[in-house]
């Protein structure tokens, strides 16, 4: 049988094949060793968050090298490459974070991390065990590439990120200050595209969510304050960690009775408590440290809301004082929803489409959402676990046993190359 398609389907077919003619295929077979090569040196030296200053060295040395026109010290040690095509157009980001965390690795890798540093006044080892190697190294290819395939109208504009998993106490850091310090400006940015490699994905995959698809993120230090007694006379202390106990359970009840939780998930988490040095002494004083998680932004202001009033009220019941502080860390990461269902053909050109599908909303947080509070944005993840492990085995993110395998970010370079080009040469 032969097939007669109407003139405006051949005219879509030549366009597509136009739009998608700009980038060599070799290309991506040719920067893939180098891409592996600078993972394994980026892992071998991490750096914790705003500290990243040889990781901000190598990457502007390396776009340079390109003849991409480089700016540093962006939010302490950010550093942004700018590529112009060859016309005037749109402008197109692409985002990397490059920070290494406070975990001691435990794999035995040839390029396995053996540093150590300080951490809150703690010596500790550091690794990249949530995957920031991958991305510096996929967009350093990114940047090779787009580089030497050029036929594009528009910019590109490459933001490596510090400190995405937070700066340290007293400092301003993350996306959120390079926002500040106008890294979507000059040139003004139309759009920005991330990726996050996913220990729990199989290589090969694209996993999105469009819009709510990480949580926001809030930090909380709730202070306690009682009256200390000796331990065998409870009735003369007023007791902070009795006080601090229904404090917990009563942080619980936000979440089971008063949070609409068929709108969106949310999560209340305590994960320090540090009070008292002796077994036969009621303390004083009482710390408690955790974290808000929210995926709608009404849920997020009534929960900080309730915890405001509840906590001090509980503390009071019990004789107790107790004061709270709540501070944002990442905001919702949400994809803008036009953007999305515009560039998920471009992923699955990619990837095939039977490996790209939409997944439930998580409840980690992402500091990409920042930039997409200010421009349309679009994230996803990227499998990492190897074919021969099953995804559900895969060792967790901010773990010492975290491993991605470097099969997959070919496929980063490929996505990010080709949302950033079919984006610009898109109406």
């Amino acid at each position: 049988m032969r097939l007669y398609l109407p003139f405006f389907v051949f005219g879509l077919l030549a366009t597509t094949q136009h739009l998608h003619a700009q980038i060599d295929k070799n290309a991506f077979n040719t920067v893939e060793s180098k891409v592996i090569e600078w993972r394994h040196h980026l892992h071998q030296n991490p750096e914790l968050s705003n500290r990243e200053f040889k990781t901000s060295k190598y990457v502007a040395e390396h776009l340079k090298s390109l003849g991409i026109e480089v700016r540093t010290e962006i939010a302490h040690t950010g550093v942004v490459g700018i590529l112009k095509g060859k016309k005037e157009g749109k402008v197109v980001a692409l985002r990397a974070d490059m920070d290494a965390l406070p975990v001691t690795e435990r794999n035995n890798l040839p390029y396995k991390s053996e540093l150590t540093s300080e951490f809150n006044g703690q010596e500790t080892g550091v690794m990249h065990a949530c995957g920031h190697d991958t991305h510096v190294a996929i967009l350093m290819g990114v940047a090779e590439v787009l580089s030497k395939n050029r036929n594009f109208p528009g910019t590109v504009k490459f933001i490596f990120q510090p400190a995405e998993e937070g700066p340290p106490p007293g400092e301003e850091g993350g996306a959120k200050l390079m926002v500040k310090e106008g890294v979507l400006d000059n040139p003004k940015v139309d759009a920005i595209f991330g990726l996050h490699i996913n220990s729990g994905t199989h290589i090969g995959k694209i996993t999105y969510k469009p819009g709510g698809m990480m949580a926001a993120s809030q930090r909380f230090v709730i202070n306690v304050k009682g009256k200390q007694a000796h331990g065998s006379t409870p009735w003369q202390s007023v007791d902070p960690i009795v006080a601090s106990a229904q404090i917990i359970n009563g942080l619980q009840t936000i979440i089971s009775r008063e949070s609409q939780l068929t709108k969106e998930g949310a999560v209340i988490t305590v994960g320090s408590i540090h009070s008292g040095i002796r077994f036969n002494i009621i303390p004083e004083n009482l710390e408690m440290i955790g974290t808000i998680r929210t995926l709608d932004r009404d849920m997020k202001e009534l929960i900080r809301k309730r915890i405001q009033e509840m906590v001090p009220a509980i503390a009071k019941a019990y004789r107790a004082e107790a004061t709270i502080e709540i501070q944002d860390g990442a905001d919702i990461t949400f994809n803008n929803e036009a953007l999305t269902k515009k560039m998920i053909p471009t992923l699955e050109r990619v990837a095939g489409s039977q490996n790209v599908y939409e997944i439930d909303a998580i409840t980690g947080a992402e500091d990409f959402s920042y930039f997409q509070n200010e421009v349309p944005g679009f994230f996803f993840f990227l499998g990492g676990t190897p074919l021969n492990m099953e995804e559900s085995e895969a060792p967790s993110h901010h773990t010492p046993s975290f491993i991605v395998d470097d099969a997959g970010m070919q496929l980063g370079v490929k996505a990010l190359s080709n949302l950033a080009v079919d984006f610009l040469k898109s109406k």
